[in-house]
């Protein structure tokens, strides 16, 4: 029997989605041992009985909060699936602000038509059973972490900052360059996709575990740099973790 799958969107843009149809020929590849059963943005057909659901988006409204607990109650296994699921993402910017205030912003006179709360990541409603983090999401990761629940193994995602990948890729250092990169204290995986391209970290994966936090203070000195500086920049991914501190 193959394992039946559901994808949910909540509060994002959906673009961790769009990367699984990416996927082209491993998609296909995929389809021989599983059936998709749920899945808005590549299918019209919907079913309620997958056993493995990946969540896309963070939880914006009240109105989500039952939905993501329906689909928690029926899925053996709930994926965070992205940046936003995982996090919070960029959604929690708007947790700096009066909720009414977000509203007036964005609808203007029309803001009473509309309901918004903090933005959290799904792990704050509901037990999240593994994450595939990212903004968007790392195909080969996700295929890793699919194949490895197919196969009944808990799937090994790194637990390392992402200097250690940069330092593989023989990248020269972000901060060397003059930026303000967040990869000491980020969780790797990403094979340091960003730095090898010319920019810096941005945090998209979250914190590593147990982060050094006194190396990083070490670096944040050598280059003028202060906590606060490191913490602004944090905020854009991870915002949630200071709002709910």
């Amino acid at each position: 029997m193959k394992a039946k799958l559901g994808f949910f969107d909540f509060t994002g843009c959906e673009g961790c989605q769009l990367e699984v149809l990416n996927f082209e020929t491993e998609l296909v590849e995929l389809l021989n041992h599983v059936d998709i059963v749920n899945f808005r943005e590549a299918k019209t057909e919907r079913e309620d009985n997958y056993e493995i659901a990946f969540v896309e988006g963070s939880i914006t409204r009240e109105s989500e909060i039952p939905r993501l607990k329906k689909i928690r109650q029926q899925a053996k296994i709930v994926v965070a699936l992205g940046a936003c699921a995982c996090l919070g993402g960029v959604n929690c910017l708007k947790n700096f602000r009066p909720m009414e205030e977000n509203l007036k912003i964005v609808y203007g006179d029309a803001a009473r038509y509309y309901d918004t709360i903090p933005a959290r990541p799904i792990s704050s409603v509901v037990p999240v059973d593994y994450y595939v983090r990212g903004c968007p999401i790392d195909k080969k990761e996700f295929l890793k972490v699919t194949k490895a629940l197919l196969l009944g193994k808990r799937p090994e995602i790194p637990n390392y900052p992402v200097c250690v990948e940069c330092k593989l890729a023989g990248n020269v250092c972000a901060f060397d360059r003059g930026e303000l990169c967040l990869g000491p204290v980020t969780r790797a995986g990403c094979n340091a996709i960003c730095i090898s391209n010319g920019r810096h970290c941005w945090g998209c994966r979250g914190p590593v575990d147990d982060p050094n936090t006194n190396s990083e203070k070490e670096i944040l000195q050598k280059h003028g740099l202060t906590v606060e500086d490191i913490l602004n920049q944090f905020r854009i991914f991870n915002g949630y973790l200071e709002v709910s501190k």
